[in-house]
């Protein structure tokens, strides 16, 4: 499966907006409840973290995708088998 087919999938789940703030970074410095959803769909692979690491709101660093063991959270291996299941 390619990014871009995920990319789609992500549209026709309605995943896409959460895709789109994890990967500029914004969804470490909202609210709470924003980075603990985004943290839910990471783990369970509707959403994957991005090329480029990303600092939180108290200075955390949110590791790249590269940065993490092949299908763990946050892995495009995880967002492959999340979408292949459905």
């Amino acid at each position: 499966m390619k990014l871009t087919e995920i990319r789609k999938l992500q549209i026709e789940y309605g995943f896409d907006k959460m895709q789109n703030i994890i990967d500029t970074g914004a969804v470490w410095l909202m609210e709470g409840s924003m980075g603990r959803e985004a943290m839910h769909l990471l783990e369970v692979g509707a959403c994957f973290l991005p090329n480029k690491q990303r600092r939180g709101y108290y200075g955390n660093i949110i590791p790249s995708r590269s940065e993490l063991q092949n299908g763990s959270k946050g892995t495009i291996l995880n967002t492959i088998r999340f979408y292949e299941q459905r």
